[in-house]
């Protein structure tokens, strides 16, 4: 090959591709296909937001003050539908696309066509979804569990609804198989699986999760569709159906869909604590079973989430029992933790106290969600908002903190700039206080009998949910900040380091700061 074909060569090969949309409209690079992903979530994040800002504002006082009471059932159900597959799944995708590459060493993820394309199905299902807030009849109000008959009442936009469901599963199944084939095909030579960072066992955990449930979802909305199109009765009493097997078929999928929402979290989590304790992480292998046991046992309890359906009593006992068992290797993660910080030298960065905050409010969603484990009290909890007080803590405080907490850690890397930490410091604070504003006044609610999605109240409700809505306007309010944060620091800043932390191990950190458009083209030989 003559020098000048081997620059043209080069020039190709290590920059991004001419032409603003040329490049992002096509693109299979991972790192530009993990922006997309995470600007994406980010946008969603704010249009589900927005929707809990309508619901805590109308909640703010006892009496229809803002909303009609269906409007306000339409912001229940797709603030779920936005923040589930919008928000938190994109965003722990975009993180996995990122960083799974230069984690394990391998040039791209192992389908490139196929990242780009299941990128791309999600703003169409989403244009779908939202699109039908403006059909005859509204969009779905009946929650995002989408149970029939209530469902089945819609009108026009049920099939919209479907279909949008359908698209976004195919997308996460595509990701998800394409994740799964990285790990497995592409690591660096001398990176064997006990090698791999936490951050990648949990996410090829998460994506045979999702490759295995997803589908179970299509089944039960395509019956759905049957049901209300075709003459079917899967779930229609009139017809021999029955409607509780759509929870049963709902809550197999639902149950490991929670924790493909929190399972990434936890290895984000394992590689910030190690680095701010300046030690290696206590426990990996240990760390590594529990998060698989956790992915086994959570096939076998969906059940809980059904135990006012009057279920036999030996089938409340085994979901009781199973459940509480979920608690033991989730027990066993916060353990190892907590010894890995037990006598570091700890310091107290952006990224270190949301890894913090995430391990102590994640233990509270945990220990209410013991609570809910157990059948004969459950009936008592059962849709009221101590439930929405319990999945908020797992979710809000799990999920969105460890995404926060890995936006921090690794935007250095992605942008070359430091982010401001004082401004940091102060998300941090004001998200943190006005979250637990938020949702620890849900649990006394619940526990003195407050229904869940419902526009409207008993007066003795009224000083907590407005102590609630405030702590929801102020969480709102401080992500603006998180915005000006990360823009800030795209644009410039104080220049980072390769390491970045000092102490940061993993193969990431051996890449300059930005890391180049294309990585690891040789792999490293990882000893």
């Amino acid at each position: 090959m003559s020098a000048t074909t081997h620059d043209a060569h080069d020039a190709h090969h290590h920059g991004p591709p001419p032409g603003y949309l040329t490049r992002w409209l096509f693109t299979t690079n991972h790192k530009d296909l993990g922006v997309l992903y995470l600007v994406f979530a980010l946008a969603m994040f704010f249009v589900g937001g927005a929707m809990a800002m309508i619901i805590r504002a109308e909640l703010f006082q006892p009496g229809l003050t803002l909303v009609d009471p269906h409007f306000f059932n339409q912001m229940t159900t797709m603030h779920a539908l936005v923040m589930i597959f919008g928000a938190v799944m994109p965003g722990f995708t975009g993180l996995a696309n990122w960083l799974i590459p230069v984690q394990i060493g391998a040039p791209d993820m192992a389908l490139p066509r196929v990242n780009n394309w299941a990128f791309w199905l999600l703003p169409a299902g989403f244009v779908l979804l939202l699109a039908t807030l403006f059909m005859p009849g509204g969009s779905p109000a009946g929650g995002w569990t989408m149970y029939p008959p209530l469902i089945l009442q819609l009108g026009d936009a049920f099939p919209f609804l479907i279909f949008a469901v359908h698209i976004l599963g195919i997308s996460s199944i595509m990701g998800s198989i394409n994740i799964v084939a990285t790990i497995l095909n592409l690591r660096a030579p001398g990176m064997t699986l006990m090698k791999m960072p936490l951050f990648v066992w949990a996410w090829l955990i998460t994506g045979f999760l999702i490759i295995a449930v997803m589908p179970v979802l299509a089944g039960a909305v395509t019956m759905l569709l049957t049901d209300q199109y075709f003459g079917t009765s899967f779930f229609s009493a009139a017809g021999g159906g029955d409607p509780v097997m759509f929870q049963h078929i709902f809550w197999f999928f639902g149950h490991p869909e929670v924790y493909i929402l929190i399972l990434p979290a936890f290895g984000i989590v394992s590689a910030i604590i190690p680095t701010f304790t300046r030690k290696p992480l206590f426990g990996y292998s240990s760390m590594v079973y529990a998060t698989a046991s956790i992915a086994f046992l959570i096939f076998i309890v969906w059940g809980h989430h059904m135990f006012s359906v009057g279920m036999p009593l030996s089938g409340q006992l085994f979901f009781m029992y199973a459940t509480m068992l979920v608690a033991v290797p989730t027990g066993v993660k916060i353990f190892n933790w907590m010894a890995t910080m037990w006598q570091g030298s700890m310091t107290f960065e952006t990224p270190m106290l949301f890894a913090i905050a995430f391990v102590l409010l994640f233990t509270v969603g945990g220990l209410s969600g013991v609570m809910l484990a157990l059948a004969p009290v459950d009936l008592q909890y059962h849709d009221t908002y101590f439930v929405v007080a319990h999945f908020h803590y797992v979710l809000v405080t799990g999920a969105i903190f460890s995404i926060m907490a890995a936006v921090y850690f690794w935007l250095p890397k992605w942008t070359g700039h430091m982010y401001d930490e004082r401004l940091g410091k102060w998300h941090f604070w004001l998200s943190t206080i006005s979250v637990n504003v938020l949702f620890f006044p849900q649990h006394f609610l619940g526990l003195a009998g407050m229904p869940r999605r419902i526009p409207d109240y008993a007066l003795q409700f009224a000083d907590f949910n407005m102590i609630s809505s405030i702590g929801g306007f102020a969480f709102g309010l401080s992500q603006l900040l998180f915005v000006w944060i990360i823009v800030k620091c795209v644009r410039g800043g104080e220049k980072a380091t390769d390491e970045v932390w000092e102490g940061a191990k993993g193969l990431e950190w051996t890449l300059p700061s930005p890391a180049p458009y294309h990585t690891f083209e040789t792999p490293p030989t990882v000893k």
